[in-house]
């Protein structure tokens, strides 16, 4: 047995919160993770986890010895970034999770260039419009955008996204460019409906919040689908100024309304509160704060 590889796997265990979650991110199968903590058991001479059919739980031992354990993980994970390896010391599989088009549009895009730098370093995105459980799912790391309602969750904001309406050239000559929010009345908006629930379209007025209601022949839940309809001629949106990064800066679509933009949407690295953050983790954190003030996004 090595002793390091069963404790960084017992450390596993206990932030994964089941040896199959363990199991899923060193990549091996779950009969190997219990074969390893057990020989880490006996070794110790005490037990540090008690297991049932159902669930896990600590022991006094098995807490204690969890505290030291994520020192000495860090410890030589912080000595491995500065001798020898440098920065390609970080190592492993990350699972992160995030919305589609985030996923395709801001973080995929950037993939190279973390590559580059971490070799070490496999990324599997998993992406989903739905709010998963981090730790029963095994997900090291969730892209949020907006508001955290979740306080078991740890979340560090790395960029901002203005909300923006946009419609293109096309569109708007054909349609006439609305000067105020009270102008969205004549004209057609691609509605965001998640769960059939058409979303309102606020804006920052003189005296307070501006809300409307949009109007238009297109509804969908889906961003990409959005975005897709919004280049199609379609009408206006009102989106996170990430879904229109390129089209923006090309030229492809105009933002309107920029006077009257709420407040800027956070995008956030998301993590169970409470719970030590791996080296590689963190740096994949720390790349996309870094690749995102370069963005609109920012």
């Amino acid at each position: 047995m090595d002793r390091m590889d069963a404790i960084r796997l017992f450390v596993r265990v206990v932030e994964g919160g089941s040896f199959a979650a363990a199991a899923r991110e060193a990549g091996v199968g779950q009969p190997a993770v219990s074969k390893q903590i057990a020989a880490l058991e006996r070794h110790l001479g005490a037990q540090l986890i008690r297991r049932t059919s159902r669930s896990m739980a600590l022991t006094d031992a098995g807490q204690a010895f969890y505290e030291a354990g994520v020192r000495l993980v860090d410890d030589l994970e912080a000595a491995e970034s500065l001798v020898g390896r440098g920065q390609n010391a970080p190592s492993g599989l990350i699972r992160v999770t995030t919305a589609p088009a985030f996923g395709r549009l801001c973080v995929i895009p950037h993939l190279p260039q973390f590559f580059a730098r971490y070799p070490e370093i496999s990324v599997e995105l998993n992406v989903s419009e739905r709010t998963i459980n981090l730790v029963e799912e095994g997900v090291d790391l969730a892209l949020h955008n907006g508001p955290l309602a979740d306080s078991s969750m740890s979340a560090r904001r790395i960029a901002s996204s203005p909300i923006v309406t946009v419609g293109t050239p096309a569109y708007l000559e054909a349609r006439g460019e609305p000067k105020s929010p009270g102008d969205l009345e004549r004209h057609a908006c691609i509605v965001f409906a998640p769960l059939h629930e058409p979303r309102a379209w606020t804006y920052r007025g003189k005296f307070g919040p501006i809300v409307h209601q949009p109007r238009g022949n297109f509804r969908t839940a889906d961003a990409e689908q959005i975005r897709a309809a919004v280049l199609a001629d379609l009408g206006l949106a009102h989106t996170p100024g990430w879904l229109f990064e390129r089209e923006i800066v090309s030229g492809a679509v105009r933002r309107v309304l920029a006077d009257y933009e709420p407040e800027p949407l956070a995008i956030s690295a998301v993590h169970p509160a409470g719970r030590r953050i791996p080296t590689k983790v963190r740096v994949f954190s720390d790349f996309l704060a870094d690749a995102f003030s370069r963005d609109i996004i920012a």
